[in-house]
């Protein structure tokens, strides 16, 4: 093997009250893919950080090409060959795709910016990635995935050795998967370096050659990806026996009838949006769990959305508890019970300006008006209840929560409506881009919800998922909900897959 491109060697890094990095070592080599793995909170986050300049590291050393560097912010990185794409593509989609590609780096002349040298680098580095498409068009027509590829062109124009992709497939279905895979095979064969970041463990051992594994801010190891089962993986991961999940699969699940003898908590007769889904009929009981099925853009987060009045229906009705009731927006949901936490915890959900104890206390005191503040000893108190219950690390609720992991930050969008005790839960992609143990934590409580006779409405792009913790499952394709399967004995990942390929029952 060549000699490594990239070193980090006993990389450390602390905050007040928190080791996050404590001698870390990481070493990549040019042509490769190499998968940077560990829980939520394991110190993946500030390793990147570290390597772009936006933390200054505490100790340890970095060397690129054999020479020590030391970057005073990510720019500098980039300058030198380190350009990274985060889970959140950071681009405008207002702006069209060549703006964003080249966005603060365009050609000029005599002060003026050259459109036609704009638009012909654009192209050149999207044909690089095999994507044909009208650079001219505004990036926000595109999908998540087109989005994914002209933030890697944007990153590869600074002449990239190392590229960083962080979470890059959290919002994409398998064939744009597969199509980002294949750029990656391409950039690995031009001798760039890839650091991949992701929870998904099958991806890992399709394109990653090694792979690093941290734990608690410390490196548990380096390996070949081929020489380590996914089993070792998840124990190098969690350093403990994954045995949460299996619990969850084994327990006795109540059977559906049971549940729904009584008046359903939350029902829909008809409930559409034109545009949006079709009309459609749900029924949720007491401590029943339904789950969403379908593809991206089948209508899952539609219903989820009118269900909570974030989205107005324009047809059918809703009861609550049997009686009809009208949401004309979110406060209104909150007042008959209804939580809802979104599929975009950071846009959608959490106020990253504001502190950890700040998040949690949003949704009550909405429900009480800004009139009537909740008194901070009782905010203390609450806060402290559910950091502890929920295990939201680190247990300092003054920090601002953008510190805070992907996982702990759920866990925090959790909290923040488990205090206003709601009878219906509605979980959109509450484990989307969280490790497996904070995935296991989330599911887990999920049953503990139902078992206290919560409804919950739970929607997941992992079918696996979906059919551990639903008592039935809805399917929708189309934005239409074709099927609703009990989650019998008999129900499987590939009878649902049967009923949304069909548009009905498999």
């Amino acid at each position: 093997m060549s000699e490594p491109l990239l070193v980090m060697r006993g990389i450390g890094k602390r905050f007040p009250g928190v080791v996050a990095l404590d001698g870390v070592d990481l070493r990549l080599y040019p042509g490769e893919v190499h998968a940077l793995m560990g829980e939520n909170g394991a110190g993946k986050s500030t390793l990147i950080k570290v390597l772009t300049g936006a933390y200054h590291h505490d100790q340890g050393e970095i060397t690129l090409g054999g020479e020590s560097v030391a970057f005073a912010g990510p720019h500098q990185a980039q300058q030198a060959g380190i350009s990274t794409v985060y889970q959140e593509i950071n681009l405008c989609p207002n702006l069209s795709v060549a703006e964003n590609v080249l966005i603060g780096r365009a050609p000029t002349r005599f002060g003026r910016i050259r459109w036609s040298a704009v638009r012909r680098r654009a192209e050149e580095l999207l044909d690089r990635l095999h994507l044909k498409i009208d650079v001219g068009s505004d990036l926000g027509t595109h999908s998540i995935a087109v989005q994914q590829m002209v933030a890697i062109a944007r990153a590869l124009d600074v002449d990239a050795k190392v590229l960083v992709l962080d979470e890059p497939t959290s919002s994409l279905d398998a064939s744009e998967v597969d199509q980002l895979f294949g750029v990656m095979r391409g950039l690995k064969e031009e001798g760039i370096a890839i650091l991949f970041v992701t929870h998904f463990l099958d991806q890992v051992y399709e394109i990653a050659d090694r792979m690093t594994v941290l734990r608690n801010g410390r490196r548990v190891g380096e390996y070949r990806t081929a020489d380590l089962s996914q089993l070792d993986l998840v124990g190098a991961m969690i350093g403990k026996e994954l045995a949460a999940l299996e619990d969850i699969e084994e327990a006795p699940r109540r059977e559906v009838a049971a549940l729904e003898r009584g008046t359903p908590v939350v029902s829909a007769d008809g409930l559409g949006r034109n545009g949006a889904i079709a009309p459609f009929s749900l029924a949720i009981h007491k401590g029943e769990v339904v789950g969403l099925a379908g593809l991206l853009g089948s209508g899952r987060t539609e219903v989820a959305r009118l269900l909570f009045g974030a989205d107005h229906a324009d047809q059918g009705k809703i009861a609550v508890d049997g009686e009809p009731v009208a949401l004309r927006g979110p406060q209104s949901a909150m007042r008959q019970k209804i939580a809802y936490c979104p599929e975009n915890r950071r846009t959608d959900g959490l106020v990253e300006e504001l502190t950890v104890r700040e998040n949690i206390i949003l949704a009550l005191q909405a429900d009480r008006g800004w009139a009537r503040p909740v008194p901070r000893t009782r905010q203390d108190e609450l806060v402290a209840r559910y950091v502890k219950a929920l295990d939201i690390r680190p247990a300092d609720p003054e920090i601002p929560v953008r510190n805070l992991s992907g996982g702990n930050q759920q866990k925090v969008l959790l909290a923040r409506w488990l205090i206003t005790e709601p009878k219906l839960m509605i979980l959109d992609e509450p484990t989307r881009g969280i490790d497996v143990g904070a995935k296991a934590e989330i599911q887990k409580l999920v049953v503990e919800l139902s078992d206290g006779g919560m409804a919950v409405l739970f929607i997941s792009a992992e079918l696996e998922e979906v059919l551990r913790l639903s008592h039935k499952v809805a399917v929708l394709r189309d934005r239409k909900l074709v099927a609703e399967l009990d989650n019998t004995d008999g129900l499987d990942t590939d009878r649902v897959m049967a009923a949304i390929a069909s548009g009905g029952v498999a």
